[in-house]
């Protein structure tokens, strides 16, 4: 929540006016503002990765702002101006992360492949939600990924799981094949695959929460930018919400500009990148690895210890 100190204090920090001249360099933060106007002021070739987060092709109120369902061929235009306006800024080593659900995401593939190599379709869970009761219930999430040319950065084993191992299987000498024994169980660390059931939806007690209705979690944020971003580089989310992407870049070495329309989602996310001085942590992500659901006690114990 955002208290009438934290708006008096953060404020000052939001960038607001657009220059009167293309930027020299990429300004880091959080700026308020129609990113499609923005793009044409920052400078070409300056980011390493795009993570597109933009409204689903469904009816949601944003903080009062309302995006309304539209049809498939309206939505893959409104997509095309984006993506159209984003690709000079792109390395040509650039990543490309682009988000949505299963409706928008037909759209989603048309767009990226007239623009991008697409290389893969990451499908997550979301264990939150009602049920449905004439058709199944929506439990997961796309996320696109793509590339701007076949040079890119994918640092497979700084994303790999921990899972535990429930039928151990050992080598003709007894020792273990691929796997580890720790004093909290047996472990081994998987190679990251395109199905995510290990994403945890923010919730009420998570410290990361916010009244954001389309929050993504830190976790979900950390692998990104693992596997496709070196320290020091260059990430970019337009449509930034609460901060998230920022938020994570900033924990993780990475520099980081955050675009968005909505004054109270700005503040929260400079109000987050505050308190990420204090507390580094990402959860989920300890140890160097990430951890399936209900194990934040062993991540706290260590499994390596």
């Amino acid at each position: 929540m955002l208290t009438p100190a934290d708006r008096e204090r953060l404020s000052p920090r939001l960038i607001r006016d657009l220059p009167t001249a293309p930027l020299p360099a990429c300004p880091q933060g959080m700026i308020q503002g129609d990113c499609l106007q923005w793009a044409t002021w920052l400078p070409p070739g300056c980011v390493d990765l795009l993570f597109l987060d933009p409204p689903y092709n469904l009816s949601k109120s944003f903080n009062g702002r309302k995006f309304n369902r539209c049809t498939v061929q309206e939505y893959t235009q409104w997509l095309e101006q984006a993506i159209i306006a984003f690709y000079p800024l792109l390395k040509p080593t650039a990543s490309i992360y682009i988000c949505g659900d299963w409706f928008s995401s037909a759209s989603i593939f048309s767009v990226a492949s007239h623009h991008f190599i697409v290389r893969n379709r990451i499908t997550w869970e979301r264990e939150k939600g009602r049920g449905a009761r004439s058709n199944w219930k929506n439990a997961s999430e796309d996320i696109w990924f793509c590339t701007v040319s076949k040079d890119y950065t994918f640092n497979v084993n700084q994303v790999k799981l921990r899972r535990r191992v429930l039928a151990p299987y050992r080598l003709t000498d007894g020792t273990p094949k691929d796997w580890q024994v720790t004093h909290n169980g047996n472990f081994r660390d998987t190679h990251p695959s395109n199905l995510w059931t290990d994403i945890t939806v923010p919730f009420w007690s998570m410290p990361e929460n916010t009244h954001h209705p389309t929050q993504k979690s830190e976790k979900l944020l950390a692998r990104l930018l693992l596997a496709s971003t070196h320290p020091g580089d260059q990430v970019l989310d337009p449509f930034a919400g609460s901060g998230t992407t920022c938020v994570v870049a900033k924990k993780l070495g990475r520099q980081y500009l955050g675009i968005e329309l909505d004054e109270d989602y700005c503040l929260l996310a400079e109000k987050r990148l505050e308190l990420a001085d204090q507390d580094s942590t990402i959860q989920g992500y300890a140890d160097g690895v990430f951890w399936e659901r209900n194990t934040l006690a062993l991540q706290k114990n260590g499994s390596q210890s």
